[in-house]
């Protein structure tokens, strides 16, 4: 029988850490006329700019030493202080930091995602990092797991809709066995939260993985719109012949948007739909399988 290390040393484990800042930022390219910025940017490049009470969640991993840690949180905290929340709370991200210096070359927008980057890369050195999570508002966030050119983006939006759970080649008692009240003749409704995850590389200009404005313009177009206030088995024709469960709905948004999305330089990566406080589902788009999200993924969503 193998011996246990006290404490449970060795073993390996995933802490994360919140912390949050509050900042401004515009979004404005010099190399644009002042009408370009505005169709590009649209009121993100409105003077001075605009602010957000961001939140970050930061994952790490390793082994757990001696003490039962698999770091000393009085060092996390004081890290994330230093590098991250001292220089950037109450500031004007454009200016903040040399990644964002519109004048050079290498300059780029303070995009959710971008920052996230610059983020992991003053942490990296101090903290193993898994996973980085920032949130410029609740219906808006980034991902980062260390690849310096690529990140998540996720929006957040929601519908109210009916639907009725019943197969029409089964009889009514089937169709109660299997789904009961959901069964009923005149359906019931849900006020629906969808969340979409695109992947992609962080433009070395704009800042983005794909243009923010046009993929939440995607995502009303094509779902919000057509969805919102309908009665999905009636209303909606895909589920004329297709039970509208959840897990129904989640791969018939996949199937909607994954073109469109793919059209904008940015890949689908997942929706995730809930449908009650109770009850989701999650479409991962990038798998033939629905396989769990990445670890670093899941240990940010749960943080």
């Amino acid at each position: 029988m193998t011996a246990v290390a006290a404490h449970g040393e060795g073993r390996a484990c995933v802490i994360t850490r919140r912390a949050t800042f509050s900042a401004s930022h515009l979004y404005w390219l010099p190399e644009l006329s002042a009408a370009d910025n505005r169709a590009r940017f649209g009121r993100c490049s409105l003077a001075p700019g605009h602010g957000h009470n961001y939140e970050l969640v930061v994952a790490m991993g390793g082994p757990l030493d001696a003490d039962g840690m698999v770091l000393n949180l009085s060092e996390v905290k004081q890290a994330i202080r230093r590098e991250v929340t001292d220089p950037l709370d109450f500031r004007f991200l454009n200016e903040a930091w040399q990644e964002f210096d519109l004048g050079t070359q290498a300059g780029r927008l303070p995009t959710t995602e971008a920052l996230a980057q610059a983020i992991w890369s003053r942490l990296a050195p101090h903290l193993p990092l898994i996973g980085l999570r920032l949130y410029e508002q609740p219906t808006l966030w980034a991902d980062v797991l260390g690849n310096p050119m690529e990140a998540f983006l996720s929006i957040r939006t929601h519908f109210a809709a009916a639907h009725r759970l019943a197969r029409p080649e089964l009889s009514a008692d089937e169709n109660d066995a299997i789904y009961g009240k959901c069964a009923r003749p005149h359906g019931h409704g849900h006020n629906y939260l969808l969340d979409v995850t695109v992947r992609g590389t962080i433009d070395p200009r704009s800042g983005m993985v794909c243009d923010l404005g046009e993929l939440q313009g995607l995502v009303q177009e094509l779902v919000v719109e057509p969805f919102d206030h309908t009665f999905l088995n009636k209303d909606v024709e895909h589920f004329a012949s297709c039970v509208p469960t959840a897990e129904n709905i989640a791969l018939h948004i996949v199937d909607l948007l994954t073109a469109p999305i793919a059209a904008t330089g940015a890949r689908l990566h997942k929706v995730r739909l809930q449908e009650s406080p109770n009850n989701a589902a999650e479409v991962f788009a990038e798998s033939p399988l629905l396989e769990m999200r990445p670890p670093a993924l899941e240990a940010l969503a749960a943080a």
